[in-house]
């Protein structure tokens, strides 16, 4: 027997070394020279059209070669069985029908260019401003497949930019601007969030086993947590307390108390000569020691308040609902848990999904919970009634959904690995409001509270900003000097404060601070 695809290996194999397909195998019927070059002309009047080149030997030299092989493989007793031998037979057999199917299909595509071309000459199009005359229309129709090729491209490139805006121009730097960077990590950076209560600090949770602290100000590292014996994959904060919650590899979801005390802010000049310093340091290779990085040589917690450790696997996710009396996680066994605080309770298992879990969101007013996961689907939970605690399911997307989240209004915006976001109304979940198309990976996404503008961190390292209608806003700047260099994982509104409004983290080992000019971004549109 013979394994599938045999066929291709032998045509593979026979013009990589420049042999004919209709070599002699010993024991096979040897052709005649006559007919072996009226073969050879049919084979060269189909090299015209076919992709595949052979070598361009004369007649003279094919009859040469083809004798010379004839001769050598005479001389030679063979191996073969009869059956082997009629097996290869049939075979080559096959290489020749599939030849001649790729030469008909050749000629078919020849006759689509031909008449896309006569097509576009009789719309009207001229050349150097006057009417084509008809030596222009002959050469109009003798343009290559690559130049057509070209010219259909731009014409795809002009219609899709109508339907959807996201191959607008960058938006300028005066509106969206990088104004910090935080940088101490010695792996990527997962997840990163804000404080809702005062002190306002920033938190990033990393791959290096720790989460930490920052000012948002200055920039500089305040505290760093090390109880995970994992990735640390998310973090939150509790809605009044000074408490975080992060989940990890370890399959545990750490509670923490913290208590930092905010740095004097210096002056404009110093700041702007801090981040010079901070852009040195994170071009650097990754450290191989606990010991290197500044969130090193900060006050360190390595016990946690209460841990939660149900799951069977990596708990991807963890987020505080509405009081902050529970907490979700999420995991990949499949499955979210419910948790009291104050006991560290187990209160529900949320089952249903069929593949790993990436990311789960409350919404901020209501007992609600969403679960994203890898089987393409999210679903809504609804804790509101203690008694009935219904959960719909949203099939919207074709590939992993990497996060989705509650807007303060009644929508829900989901991001996925297919490239899209789509915004949902909680009130008519059936199919989105809006699809936003792009041309990367979608990781955790934020919504702003005010404006309602979405913030697409990508795998490609660039940063967008669409409306809920899904009218792009802005592409943040970025380039090899600013920017993140590599996938860009999660994004973080922050309203309150003025200046440094907007915060990305990827897998660059940096979170970065940004100035969006709010009104002027609005205005643009």
């Amino acid at each position: 027997g013979y394994c599938l695809g045999c066929n291709d290996v032998l045509v593979m194999l026979l013009l990589t070394n420049g042999m004919h397909p209709y070599f002699h195998v010993p024991g096979m019927p040897v052709e005649s020279g006559s007919s072996a070059a009226a073969r050879h002309t049919k084979q060269k009047r189909k090299s015209h059209s076919l992709s595949i080149r052979r070598s361009n030997s004369t007649d003279q030299e094919q009859r040469t070669v083809t004798g010379m092989q004839r001769d050598m493989l005479d001389g030679q007793d063979s191996k073969l069985p009869l059956s082997l031998r009629s097996n290869l037979l049939d075979l080559f057999g096959q290489i020749e029908r599939e030849f001649e199917n790729l030469y008909i299909e050749n000629l078919e595509l020849r006759r689509e260019i031909d008449t896309l071309n006569e097509r576009l000459v009789s719309e009207g199009q001229t050349i150097d401003g006057g009417e084509l005359s008809k030596g222009a229309l002959k050469a109009k129709a003798s343009h290559s497949t690559s130049q057509l090729s070209q010219k259909l491209m731009t014409t795809y490139k002009a219609s899709t930019s109508k339907i959807v805006s996201s191959f607008k121009a960058t938006t300028s730097r005066a509106v969206c601007q990088i104004l910090r960077e935080y940088v101490g990590h010695r792996d990527g950076i997962w997840d990163l969030a804000v404080t809702r209560n005062s002190p306002v600090v920033l938190g990033t949770a990393s791959a290096d086993h720790s989460a930490a602290l920052w000012s948002i100000e200055t920039g500089k590292c305040l505290l760093r947590y090390a109880g995970h014996a994992g990735s640390v994959n998310s973090i939150k904060f509790h809605p009044t307390e000074q408490m975080a919650l992060t989940a990890s590899g370890d399959q545990t979801a750490h509670i923490w108390r913290y208590m930092v005390q905010l740095p004097v802010i210096p002056p404009l000049a110093d700041i702007s000569a801090l981040c010079d310093d901070e852009l040195d340091f994170s071009d650097r290779e990754d450290g191989d020691g606990d010991g290197e990085g500044p969130c090193s040589e900060v006050p360190t917690i390595r016990v946690a308040t209460t841990t939660l450790k149900s799951h069977q696997g990596v708990v991807i996710a963890a987020d505080w609902l509405v009081g902050g009396k529970q907490v979700v996680t999420a995991s990949w066994d499949r499955a979210a848990n419910l948790y009291e605080v104050e006991t560290s309770e187990l209160v529900h298992t949320l089952t249903g999904h069929d593949q790993e879990l990436t990311h789960c969101c409350t919404h901020p007013s209501q007992r609600l919970v969403v679960t994203s996961s890898r089987d393409t689907t999210f679903r809504l939970w609804d804790f509101r009634d203690p008694s009935i605690h219904s959960v719909n399911v949203f099939q919207g997307h074709t590939d992993t959904v990497t996060s989705a989240v509650f807007t303060v209004g009644d929508n829900v915006v989901s991001g996925s690995d297919d490239r899209t976001v789509k915004v949902w109304d909680l009130k008519n979940m059936r199919s989105p409001i809006a699809t936003i198309r792009t041309d990367s990976a979608v990781n955790r996404i934020s919504v702003s509270a005010n404006q309602r503008i979405i913030a697409l961190p990508h795998d490609n390292r660039q940063v967008r900003l669409f409306d809920m209608t899904g009218v792009r806003l802005a592409r943040l700047p970025r380039s090899n000097r600013q920017g993140h260099r590599r996938m860009v994982c999660c994004s973080v509104w922050n309203e309150e404060n003025a200046s440094c409004n907007l915060f990305t983290c990827g897998f660059d080992r940096q979170a970065i601070g940004w100035n969006i000019n709010i009104p002027a971004l609005l205005q643009e549109k």
